[in-house]
């Protein structure tokens, strides 16, 4: 039997679950993210900044944006570093297996890269998690590290789960392990994305820091609670909701009907130089009507954007 951590699927928090998975299909169908360059980027700005200001790094936005476009900065060397290690962090997310623990060493040594002399490399000494000057948590001795990490990808390997809950349960268990010396926060966040964007791509976009950042002291309140009763259901109960919350903020912040140029531009993505019909570009574009998709199509040949070839029913197009 595969290793399953200690938790328990209670009326809310199955009804918590069916609510994400109903908005993350719907952010899917609405193809918000596919092709919208700008709100990736902004939205990786927001991911970058959250999760490092929940760690205590003090720059702002605007300064890592700055980073992020190759311009100088004045603050710490460490902030800095930091930063621009979570960038090519981030910049690796599509080529990250959520199931290869080899993969989390290297995303670990990415991330921590000039910070720490054991990037990329569990613990070999103790660690606790401290919430200002309180003690919350003593991780486990560091010996029993490699068999909890190993429990712990069984359980991603192996046991059948909604993939949605099981990155809530990766991420406590995570952090209970508490597997290196630091950079501990950072990880167990990146690796619930990393866990999302298998199963859900368009999450990989979805800046779900940002309302940890916000949300902050629940952040440890959850944490907190899922030790003291001795297993992850508070701590899903907590990012279950900031992931309603996240959904919904994306969804809320791009107008559904979006131009014919982003439409096209989103489908060149995924069908590249293929040939397609409208109905499989309709099928892509959930929101929209025949003669909405009829119309986007068009216009497209009218710019040299698309080669069309046949005529009515039998149309088939290829982007040029």
């Amino acid at each position: 039997m595969p290793y399953k951590p200690p938790y328990t699927i209670t009326p809310d928090i199955q009804s918590a679950l069916g609510e994400v998975i109903r908005l993350i299909g719907q952010l899917e169908g609405y193809q918000l993210l596919a092709g919208n360059l700008r709100l990736r980027r902004e939205n990786k700005i927001k991911s970058l900044h959250s999760s490092l200001a929940i760690e205590g790094n003090i720059l702002t936005r605007e300064q890592v944006t700055a980073i992020l476009e190759g311009k100088p900065v004045i603050g710490s060397r460490r902030d800095i570093q930091e930063v621009k290690n979570a960038i090519q962090v981030y910049d690796s997310v599509g080529d990250l297996k959520a199931t290869n623990e080899d993969d989390l060493l290297r995303a670990h040594g990415m991330l921590m890269e000039a910070l720490i002399d054991d990037a990329g490399r569990y613990r070999n000494s103790g660690v606790g998690v401290v919430d200002g000057d309180r003690v919350i948590h003593i991780a486990p001795p560091a010996r029993q590290v490699p068999r909890l990490m190993g429990d712990l990808f069984d359980y991603v390997v192996n046991y059948r789960e909604d993939t949605v809950l099981k990155s809530c349960v990766f991420h406590y268990e995570f952090e209970f392990i508490h597997p290196f010396s630091d950079g501990n926060g950072r990880m167990g966040r990146l690796w619930q994305s990393v866990l999302l964007k298998e199963k859900y791509p368009t999450l990989q976009y979805v800046p779900l820091e940002t309302i940890v950042h916000s949300r902050q002291q629940g952040y440890y309140d959850a944490l907190s609670n899922s030790q003291s009763v001795g297993n992850s259901n508070p701590f899903i109960v907590y990012m279950l909701a900031a992931m309603q919350e996240a959904l919904i903020q994306q969804l809320q912040s791009v107008n559904v009907q979006r131009t014919p140029s982003d439409r096209l531009a989103a489908y060149h993505e995924v069908v590249g130089t293929a040939t397609f019909t409208r109905k499989q570009y309709q099928q892509f574009h959930k929101a929209i009507s025949p003669a909405t998709a009829t119309r986007d199509l068009r216009k497209g040949v009218d710019q040299n954007r698309l080669v069309k070839s046949g005529d009515q029913a039998d149309a088939t197009y290829r982007f040029a």
